[in-house]
């Protein structure tokens, strides 16, 4: 017999803001704690401050800087690469990068580190990869859940084994994913990130927790403010830096998961180059203006919604792009296209990215809770899963 719509806990049940106005109203509509485990995010920090040593990180180091840092991960655990490559920044010296695939790069060999990262410990792509990198001899770390596939091939190979807790889902675990491969490119002087800056972040993640918290009224709360903004629109998410540009992917993918929602990730100043020209298209507000006949003003005329940018701003941006996203504003504003703006804090990159990264995964939380949508659930992967298992 096939679903009816009340069948997936996902389901939208319709867009209402008044689920967002108090906490009782808002626990209600998120069953499975999502915002639980959004806010404890700077747990997640010290946590994995503390089984990142206890697991002995610092042998990574043993044998020196590596040619390459290549980080397999898919999907939430995944993302933890790409903090990884902008928290070292461009003047790493050498090359970070981040594999979704279920096959490493060809030229990657036993001069290179791989760090293989599952919350799990059992995602098929990543296992696969960590697999070939303990037969080309490359040096391995692992970061996934115990007692796993991941943690077996640890003991099974001379890598590195940190343990993750899961907070419950995996994109809500970024941080715990996080932290240990941060440390690891510490020990390797890749990155300068000591204690004192992690715990500084926590300290930012809990400030972040407390504007948003669910009994903080949308008025107050900058997360609930920019969900009821966004809702019914169509998100254009642009990053302003490299690290702001993993912040808006991160945000999309968090707008897929937690509000089975679109969004379209673009970065400045690429995003100048070719999604900018969708200000003027069907999903634009004002495109025909000088034309009253024109098919795409009768669209958007009477359409109450379209595109909305959501510009992630970092502190520290190129010149050239800073005036970028003061012009690409403009042109939106003109052509009736809504502009959001969420804003990096703090001096330190991993700062400055866990305080983007914290803004949009509640304001997609609320996002979800405001269309009636289950935040939790990913019903749509888990099938997609059941049936590749039963080819």
């Amino acid at each position: 017999m096939s679903a009816g719509p009340g069948d997936d806990p996902g389901a939208a049940a319709g867009f209402d803001e008044s689920r967002l106005e108090d906490a009782a109203a808002v626990e209600a509509a998120d069953p499975g704690g999502m915002l639980r485990q959004v806010a404890s995010s700077a747990a997640q920090i010290r946590e994995a401050r503390v089984l990142a040593a206890e697991a002995g990180l610092d042998r990574i180091a043993e044998e020196g800087r590596p040619r390459a840092v290549v980080v397999a991960g898919m999907g939430g655990s995944g993302i933890s690469g790409d903090v990884l490559a902008a928290v070292c920044g461009p003047g790493c010296p050498v090359p970070v990068l981040t594999v979704r695939d279920h096959r490493l790069p060809g030229w990657v060999g036993a001069a290179d580190l791989v760090i293989a990262v599952s919350c799990s410990g059992a995602t098929e792509e990543t296992l696969a990869v960590a697999a070939e990198a303990a037969r080309r001899g490359c040096r391995l770390l692992l970061v996934g859940g115990r007692n796993s596939p991941l943690a077996e091939l640890a003991e099974n190979t001379r890598g590195v084994f940190v343990p993750v807790r899961s907070v419950g889902q995996p994109r809500a675990t970024l941080w715990g994913l996080t932290v240990p491969l941060l440390m690891a490119a510490r020990a390797l002087r890749l990155a300068d990130v000591p204690d004192e800056v992690l715990e500084s972040t926590a300290t930012r993640l809990e400030d972040v927790a407390y504007r948003c918290r669910p009994d903080s009224e949308p008025f107050v709360n900058p997360a609930k403010r920019i969900a009821l903004d966004l809702a019914r629109d169509f998100p254009m998410v642009w990053g302003t830096s490299p690290l702001a540009n993993v912040a808006a992917y991160r945000m999309c993918c968090q707008l897929n998961e937690n509000a089975k929602y679109p969004g379209v990730f673009g970065e400045l100043p690429e995003a100048n180059h070719n999604q900018v020209v969708a200000f003027d298209g069907f999903f634009g507000r004002a495109s025909g203006a000088g034309d009253p006949d024109d098919f795409f003003r009768d669209r958007t005329d009477d359409a109450e919604h379209g595109l909305h940018l959501v510009v992630m701003r970092d502190t520290d941006e190129h010149p050239q792009v800073a005036r970028r996203r003061e012009v690409s504003a403009e042109l939106a504003s003109a052509r009736g296209v809504p502009v959001t703006e969420i804003r990096a804090e703090g001096e330190h990159p991993l700062e400055r990215m866990a305080t983007l990264v914290a803004v949009s995964d509640y304001v997609t939380v609320y996002l979800a809770i405001a269309l009636g949508v289950d935040p939790t659930p990913v019903a749509t992967i888990q099938e997609l899963k059941a049936r590749i298992a039963d080819v």
